[in-house]
């Protein structure tokens, strides 16, 4: 593994880069960044190349030049992609990564060979409490007075108080969690968390449950199903509704899967970019 900094849109994006063939992107979801695929990386190298960038954001990365609307940001995964000059490739996406990374497959067929879902809002909602939650992040952050007066908080304390559950289980220590959330220790970051919500998108995107049926790619669903945050319901529906799709069930397995089972999630991974690709068209 190497890692590697991209330009996209005249920011710096950091990426971690390994392997050869095929290519495979891998997003994350949030607040992490690329080094919550580092279970994986090294296995899907052995036949693809991979790139787990830091979304523009998050991380190492710088942020975004335009707004993170919906629409921006599925199209920075294709600017990202044309940077790497890459024509087709395999999309592994959790969480946030997964919402947008959705949306892309959706609007560019032609582009992408395989798609993997893990714990992914996708085309629904969260469940009702963090679905209350989040619209109160956004309604913060669309009203600049109180925007202005939240920009002092210690946001990275926070998420390392809500993320208690997430160290117990194992899914990362201090210190990978300290990489994740180092971002919000800036101004800069916490003024990047807060235009994040203002634009970010908490009702369902209708086009994307209109737009499953028309995927033609296979398609994973691996789903951690105690997760606190999204129903398994979604990766039901995910698994029903997508032609190709399969459904992966990790059963009492929280939403940061790929870090707390990571054996399970890269045999998965492995499986799908074992499968023939949908035809280009």
């Amino acid at each position: 593994m190497r890692s590697t900094t991209l330009d996209v849109d005249g920011r710096k994006v950091f990426a971690v880069e390994a392997g050869h063939g095929e290519p495979v992107l891998l997003l994350h979801g949030y607040p992490q960044g690329a080094s919550c695929w580092r279970h994986q990386i090294a296995a899907l190298a052995e036949s693809h190349h991979v790139v787990a960038p830091d979304w523009p954001g998050f991380g190492r990365s710088d942020p975004p030049t335009t707004a993170p609307t919906y629409d921006n940001e599925t199209d920075r995964i294709e600017r990202l992609v044309e940077r790497l000059g890459w024509q087709r490739f395999s999309l592994c996406a959790h969480d946030y990564g997964g919402f947008i990374g959705l949306g892309y497959a959706i609007r560019h067929p032609e582009r992408v060979l395989r798609v993997a879902l893990l714990n992914t809002r996708a085309h629904g909602i969260f469940r009702p409490w963090f679905y209350r939650f989040s619209s109160g992040q956004h309604w913060v952050a669309t009203r600049p007075v109180l925007s202005a007066a939240a920009q002092h908080l210690p946001l990275a304390t926070l998420h390392h108080l809500a993320l208690a559950r997430c160290r117990k289980l194992g899914c990362f220590d201090s210190a990978l969690e300290a990489e994740y959330l180092g971002w919000m220790n800036t101004p800069q970051g916490r003024r990047t968390f807060w235009e994040f919500f203002a634009h970010y998108s908490v009702p369902a995107v209708p086009w994307l449950a209109e737009g499953l049926a028309t995927i033609r790619c296979p398609v994973s669903v691996i789903w951690g199903d105690r997760d606190p945050y999204i129903p398994f319901d979604t990766a039901r529906q995910l698994a029903d509704r997508i032609p190709h799709a399969t459904l992966t069930r990790l059963r009492g397995a929280d939403h940061y899967v790929m870090e707390e089972r990571p054996r399970e999630v890269t045999d998965a991974l492995v499986s799908l970019l074992s499968m023939a690709p949908a035809p280009n068209r």
